[in-house]
């Protein structure tokens, strides 16, 4: 394969996805990540990307940006129920108790599996949210109680932020919460783009007594603005993808257990 025929893969691999690793293309390419590393050279060079540690991202993309909802539950479907499914299982058969789901099509994609997955009878689980999204899933499904938590709503994430969000979330403590991440990475931690976003975020961890990760591969390395969040103020990751070694290693400092749906 040509230099040019890689880097217009690179590219269009770029606009759908939004991150390369230089790993995974090499592999992919069956090249060396010296090959790798100059195409990514060359594609910043023409303005195509923005290199990272490990490979590199789409330039249009920001520490501030944020797909409309409609597009993101479009996005890594198939790994994003897997690892719902992997994540539900945490619950066992016979869990009763409560469960705090945040905003994000992740933590839908849970909410859209959590009904099935309760065995032990009518109103032994309550289910907590501040997203619209996944009450929708929820509601009118006798197998559990439903509580939603109000405040201003972000349209681009469907979901209740702001200063009463914040509050009610810090005056509960469900068992289990199952929260999304737009970035993760090991000097970082967690982050998201909006500082409302983050609050509400930060305050579902600080409230929970088990914190579960729920975010696909493509977060890995990501640093967005606001973070609400380090490695060792959650419990459990679960994701589609072994993570890189660095994330790993940090991980694992963190005493974060980490499953691979």
């Amino acid at each position: 394969m040509y230099a040019m025929e890689r880097q217009q893969l690179i590219e269009r691999e770029l606009r759908e996805v939004g991150r390369v690793s230089v790993v995974d293309l090499a592999r992919r390419f069956d090249v060396t990540t010296e090959t790798v590393r100059r195409d990514l050279d060359r594609l910043e060079s023409l303005g195509s990307l923005r290199r990272v540690h490990g490979g590199a991202v789409d330039a249009g993309r920001a520490s501030t940006a944020e797909s409309p909802l409609t597009e993101r539950r479009e996005r890594h479907g198939d790994a994003k129920r897997a690892i719902a499914a992997a994540a539900v299982s945490l619950l066992g058969p016979d869990f009763r108790g409560s469960v705090f789901l945040d905003a994000g099509t992740t933590p839908a994609a849970v909410a859209a599996l959590l009904p099935e997955a309760l065995v032990a009878g009518v109103g032994a689980v309550e289910v907590v949210t501040h997203s619209l999204e996944a009450a929708h899933v929820l509601s009118g499904d006798d197998r559990l109680s439903l509580t939603t938590i109000g405040g201003r709503v972000r349209g681009v994430t469907a979901a209740a932020v702001g200063a009463h969000t914040v509050r009610t979330i810090g005056q509960l403590r469900p068992d289990i919460a199952f929260v999304g991440t737009n970035g993760l990475s090991a000097g970082f931690g967690l982050s998201t783009p909006d500082p409302d976003e983050a609050a509400v975020k930060a305050a579902i961890i600080q409230s929970a007594r088990r914190v579960v990760l729920v975010a696909d591969a493509a977060k890995f390395g990501e640093e967005l603005l606001v973070r609400f969040a380090q490695l060792d103020e959650i419990d459990v990751l679960v994701t589609d993808a072994t993570p890189p070694a660095d994330l790993a290693d940090a991980l694992a400092d963190a005493d974060v257990e980490v499953r691979v749906a």
